[in-house]
């Protein structure tokens, strides 16, 4: 439980990249059981360090901190970190067949939100709708709006994502899950 006052900041230390790293570890869907992946939420890609430096090199990602300790995060992917992680290409194809708000999804200043995860023991203290508020104070000036895909099993994601202003653009099914793609707006 929180001890400290959390604050939310941009990443700013490799130490950081490293906690982030071992937070998704423990939240990957092969290192959950499926009772707790339906209670909790669950975790699909994992990231390496460098992935992690060459992104946060482009846009540092938010996350929330209890003293040193990392509660939470949520990782910014510009659409120039696409070749990082090969897997997500599908994913970055599909957002350019994609409109929002009556446009074209690649005529607004878009990235991606890699990934959000909460520490189990700061869920449900707000640290998710914290995250995202960081992301509209850091990159609200920069970006018209965050693009993501949340797979339709994972309720609780779903239901966090809708909460704090993500709409739904798009829902499909590929080999491995059926998923939602949701564009929340960063400043309006």
């Amino acid at each position: 439980m929180a001890s400290s006052p959390l604050q939310t900041c941009l990443v700013t230390r490799r130490e950081e990249l490293e906690q982030i790293l071992q937070l998704q570890a423990a939240n990957l869907k092969q290192h959950v059981s499926p009772e707790q992946a339906a209670r909790e939420g669950f975790l699909t890609v994992a990231h390496t360090l460098d992935v992690l430096e060459r992104m946060h090199a482009l846009a540092p990602s938010v996350i929330a901190k209890d003293g040193d300790t990392l509660a939470g995060y949520a990782l910014v992917m510009p659409v120039e970190a696409r070749a990082f992680v090969p897997l997500l290409e599908p994913m970055f194809q599909l957002f350019e067949t994609l409109s929002w708000r009556n446009r074209p999804l690649r005529d607004h200043r878009y990235y991606v939100m890699g990934q959000v995860c909460v520490a189990e023991a700061w869920r449900g203290q707000g640290i998710f709708d914290a995250l995202y508020r960081g992301h509209r104070e850091s990159y609200g000036t920069r970006f018209d709006c965050t693009v993501t895909e949340v797979a339709t099993r994972n309720t609780r994601s779903m239901r966090a994502h809708t909460r704090v202003g993500f709409e739904l653009l798009k829902t499909y099914r590929d080999a491995t899950d059926e998923w939602a793609v949701v564009a929340m707006p960063l400043h309006g």
